[in-house]
């Protein structure tokens, strides 16, 4: 098994450096991929920030990735759960680290439109203001 890189994964999304890309596509085809949910992060950001995608590109980016037969994703349940709440309009990080916070009984914040957010989307109960 592989763990890779972030720029490894966005190479194979946007195929914006096809020597690259291909090169990555190889690695997928013929090894078993570990997926960490930080290079998944990451990804999401760079597609957001540096590449512009919308919303919906990089959701359906991110669900091809996670879905692919040959990766492992780092907490996969944590993931799943993120990209629903991605899906519903919250932030793929905060919806990352609040999925990612299953375990605990509460989700401590000082972003109050981050509470707000939530609402509907996850259980408000759990996030609470500092």
């Amino acid at each position: 098994m592989i763990s890779i890189d972030t720029n490894i994964l966005v190479r194979l999304i946007t195929r914006d450096d096809e020597n690259q890309a291909q090169r990555a596509a190889k690695l997928f085809e013929h090894n078993q991929i570990f997926l960490c949910k930080t290079v998944l992060l990451e990804t999401e950001w760079v597609l957001r920030f540096c590449y512009e995608l919308s919303r919906s590109a990089i959701l359906n980016a991110l669900k091809n990735t996670v879905g692919l037969s040959q990766l492992t994703v780092e907490d996969s349940p944590a993931v799943a759960k993120a990209l629903t709440l991605f899906e519903n309009g919250m932030d793929f990080a905060d919806a990352l680290h609040l999925a990612s916070g299953q375990n605990a009984p509460q989700f401590a914040t000082f972003d109050e439109r981050l509470k707000k957010r939530v609402h509907g989307i996850a259980d408000k109960h759990r996030i609470f203001l500092v």
